[in-house]
């Protein structure tokens, strides 16, 4: 069955939710939480991301995401993804985290915003047996920033919330207004079994639905909005960090192979951070078929979970601008 479509367009609000495969934990302490929040921070420096709300829980996210760009694929595939990474190498382990392609409901702004982030926040208050004195001491979310016991990151946007709470006292009308609990309307949204792709009333949806044609082009982003590093970028990038020539990285030995760690680091990082296809990959370091690509993969993964190219795969990441 083919996935749904992601309806993408300049300036759209989502409401996106992922968890960890088989309910597993994707958070496992302090580190954990902050090391997620880094690559929010990232995906609004480098894709313009615009968060308006977060709360990260034992096993699951919710964030309330704007794209001025339209590439919400695009923000996703690098919290995701990242995330992954940085969990994979603090946990020594290796694999998918999560249940699988994201969650993302378009949300009618107008209507639906301000009750959306409500609800966003009062998810620890919802975990059986809690009640609302939890919510003044989590730490993960950005509830506490939105009644000014926190810091505000400056990838969070909180003013248009408070324009349309429309209170004189911001925060104390925010505490106020999440306290009421949610209400009965985006409670039934919720309760349904499989979630709508849509929050909104007719008239939004009707309007998304008969423009549905003309974002079809913002669904397939070219590749220049990726900021994904070409091969040539990575290749160069290894050469630096190893203290090695291009030509030993890209130049396939003749004879009998030896060990090159440079290639094939730089192989594994074309694939890892660069997104590119196997068949690219094998082109451009002058492979023998698809199938030589996976040796160098294989063994560069096994380098990384032993933590001998930590540190090497930690620069190469600044170096190609991946995590700052």
């Amino acid at each position: 069955m083919p996935r749904p479509e992601r309806i993408q367009y300049e300036h759209a609000f989502y409401h996106v939710m992922n968890r960890g495969r088989g309910r597993q934990d994707i958070f496992h302490g302090p580190e954990y939480y902050k090391d997620f929040l880094q690559t929010l921070e990232e995906s609004h420096a480098r894709f313009d991301a615009v968060f308006h709300a977060y709360c990260l829980m034992g096993n699951h996210y919710h964030l309330l995401i704007e794209t001025p760009r339209a590439n919400l694929d695009r923000i996703m595939r690098h919290v995701n993804g990242v995330y992954t990474q940085r969990y994979n190498r603090r946990k020594k382990t290796d694999g998918s985290l999560f249940k699988g392609r994201y969650k993302a409901i378009l949300v009618d702004e107008d209507e639906y915003l301000l009750q959306l982030g409500r609800y966003i926040h009062r998810n620890p208050a919802e975990i059986k047996g809690a009640t609302d004195d939890v919510l003044g001491h989590y730490r993960w979310s950005s509830y506490l920033a939105y009644i000014n016991r926190a810091p505000v990151p400056d990838w969070l946007h909180r003013d248009k919330t408070y324009q349309m709470l429309c209170q004189k006292n911001r925060y104390a009308g925010y505490r106020d207004f999440v306290s009421e609990g949610n209400d009965e309307e985006t409670e039934h949204f919720y309760s349904k079994g499989n979630i709508a792709s849509i929050i909104g009333d007719r008239s939004f949806r009707q309007s998304i639905l008969g423009e549905k044609e003309n974002m079809r082009v913002s669904r397939e982003l070219p590749s220049i909005l990726s900021d994904r590093p070409d091969i040539s970028a990575v290749v160069e990038a290894v050469a630096k960090v190893f203290k090695t020539d291009v030509e030993s990285i890209t130049t396939r030995a003749k004879g009998r192979p030896r060990s090159n760690v440079a290639r094939q680091m730089a192989i594994y990082c074309s694939q890892q951070l660069g997104d590119h296809s196997l068949r690219a990959i094998t082109e451009y370091f002058s492979l023998t078929n698809i199938g030589s690509v996976s040796p160098s993969i294989h063994s560069s993964k096994e380098k990384l979970k032993l933590g001998e190219l930590e540190r090497e795969y930690g620069r190469l990441e600044k170096v190609l601008n991946i995590i700052k």
